[in-house]
């Protein structure tokens, strides 16, 4: 199985009576890589990875890990992974030290290993300080550090990661996406799913966009982002009906239709200055002048909105 993706998914639902959560997804992640799943809340993400971990069996389709169907090898494939979910797997009430001893324990790790990999968890995490200290008294991005120290106590090559950053502040986000970095670099495999377009953008090798139950887009981020254009240009036009009217005067004269939300008109192109001017001509014999003008690269953000004609709701 060595050669195999560490995640291979092949027309994969789930239905819950008549709602289906997933309606036939695909997608593969090589080994040593972290795959990103993109989209809004309810778009199927967390579906996926319950079933990628064992927790929930697929309704039809294919789920394997490193070469082991996830519905017929569920013991093999839960020794081959780990998981952060979006509520803590740890208890409070004990230690950080403590709740990585119970999970070495219950993962059957040998008792010669059960204090050095506690140790070395914690010295990676930086928890040292607080080792020895109820899990209640520490803060967020304490709590969801050693959430994913708790995934990496039986050293498993593929680890998933359920919106790992949902609720911290901006410092402890850029730690836990400097430790992910460190797994990448130490071999582990990570799927990551995620609302927040730049921890897509910054982790990922590659980025599945998700919406509604269904993969609507899958590449690196920069194949996207250049797939929607280089330069993004934001013209503010100062409120909704005149950036209607200018919407239509850009699309008949330039024969480009223009994304709109509420008074900002956008457009995207390879070579933003051309694009710039031709739009600036195309309104000024109207007088329709902009209250603002922003050129910028594009992002995840505005490949999210082309895709799906609408945001993630909690992109900060």
């Amino acid at each position: 199985m060595h050669d195999a993706p560490a995640i291979a998914v092949s027309g994969l639902t789930k239905r819950f009576g008549d709602v289906t959560a997933l309606g036939g997804i695909d997608f593969e992640v090589p080994q040593g890589t972290v795959f990103g799943l993109l989209g809004p809340n309810g778009a199927g993400k967390t579906t996926a990875i319950r079933i990628l971990t064992t927790i929930i069996r697929p309704s039809s389709g294919r789920a394997e890990v490193l070469g082991h169907d996830v519905a017929e090898e569920p013991a093999t494939v839960r020794r081959l992974i780990g998981l952060a979910g979006q509520n803590a797997a740890v208890d409070p009430n004990l230690t950080a030290r403590e709740n990585l001893r119970l999970i070495g324990r219950l993962t059957r790790l040998p008792a010669r290993r059960l204090d050095p990999r506690a140790a070395e968890l914690l010295e990676q995490f930086d928890l040292v300080a607080a080792a020895d200290r109820p899990v209640r008294t520490y803060s967020g991005g304490m709590r969801r550090r050693l959430d994913v120290a708790a995934a990496l106590v039986s050293e498993p090559p593929v680890l998933f990661l359920d919106e790992p950053t949902t609720g911290l502040d901006p410092q402890s986000r850029g730690a836990l996406w400097e430790l992910i970095r460190q797994l990448l670099r130490e071999g582990t495999t990570v799927l990551l799913t995620t609302q927040y377009l730049e921890e897509a953008d910054r982790l990922a090798n590659r980025v599945a966009v998700i919406d509604e139950g269904r993969i609507i887009a899958d590449d690196a981020p920069g194949v996207l982002k250049e797939r929607l254009g280089q330069t993004v240009i934001e013209l503010d036009m100062g409120d909704e009906a005149r950036a209607a009217e200018a919407a239509t005067l850009i699309t008949t004269r330039l024969q480009r239709a223009p994304g709109r939300e509420g008074p900002l008109l956008r457009l995207a192109a390879p070579d933003g200055s051309m694009l710039l001017m031709d739009v600036m001509h195309a309104l000024e014999g109207d007088g329709m002048v902009p209250r603002t003008i922003a050129v910028r690269e594009s992002s995840l953000d505005d490949v999210f909105l082309a895709l799906t004609g609408h945001r993630t709701e909690d992109t900060p």
